[in-house]
């Protein structure tokens, strides 16, 4: 087990079978994102916050399509299998004690988000003998600047006041969501060889 990404190809460049497990799992982690705000915009936007969601759709609907062009595909037999317990596991859950349904889909969908944004840090799995020029590994690169920036909404989402009565409740999700995805993280990691810090 490394805790990097290779050994790198002669040309400096991530192994096609790392880079198509890789993508994959963030693939479908954006997209589920980006589904998800899909679906909580509305046809019109009448507030300011909702700007925010727009802004979010559309940026994770640029990961999923950088990463699809910047990826060396390869087939992958396992991905079926390990493709639906990742879909599974981005499914929104009730949130105990929360009555209010569309605050709760909120919620999900930010803590969600968070818990991508800060729980996976793929550019950091990068060696420093890298080809820098290598789509995936500028994409990676790319994509951990994207989530730093996206992060900051969700934090202040999340502290904001309007959800001060639910804090317990809210923390309780957010910790579910970061476990669920770091867990997930670290499977699809060690299938490739690649141990996670």
């Amino acid at each position: 087990m490394s805790a990097f990404f290779g050994p790198l190809e002669a040309d400096g460049r991530v192994p096609p079978h790392q880079q198509t497990r890789v993508a994959a799992f963030l693939i479908s982690a954006h997209g589920a994102l980006a589904r998800q705000f899909a679906f909580a915009l509305p046809a019109k936007l009448d507030a300011a916050w909702q700007t925010e969601l727009n802004a979010q759709f559309y940026r994770e609907s640029e990961i999923v399509s950088l990463l699809m062009r910047a990826t060396a595909w390869v087939p992958d037999l396992a991905l079926g299998h390990m493709a639906v317990s990742w879909e599974m596991a981005w499914l929104p859950a009730p949130i105990e004690g929360l009555a209010d349904h569309a605050r709760g889909q909120a919620i999900q969908l930010a803590t969600l988000a968070h818990a991508i944004h800060a729980g996976i840090r793929p550019a950091a799995l990068l060696p420093t003998e890298a080809n820098p020029k290598d789509p995936f590994a500028m994409a990676l690169r790319r994509i951990e600047f994207e989530s730093s920036r996206l992060l900051q909404a969700q934090i202040l989402f999340l502290k904001g006041p309007d959800l001060q009565p639910f804090r317990d409740a809210v923390s309780a999700v957010l910790e579910r969501r970061h476990a669920e995805v770091r867990r997930l993280w670290h499977e699809t990691l060690d299938s490739i060889g690649v141990a996670p810090s």
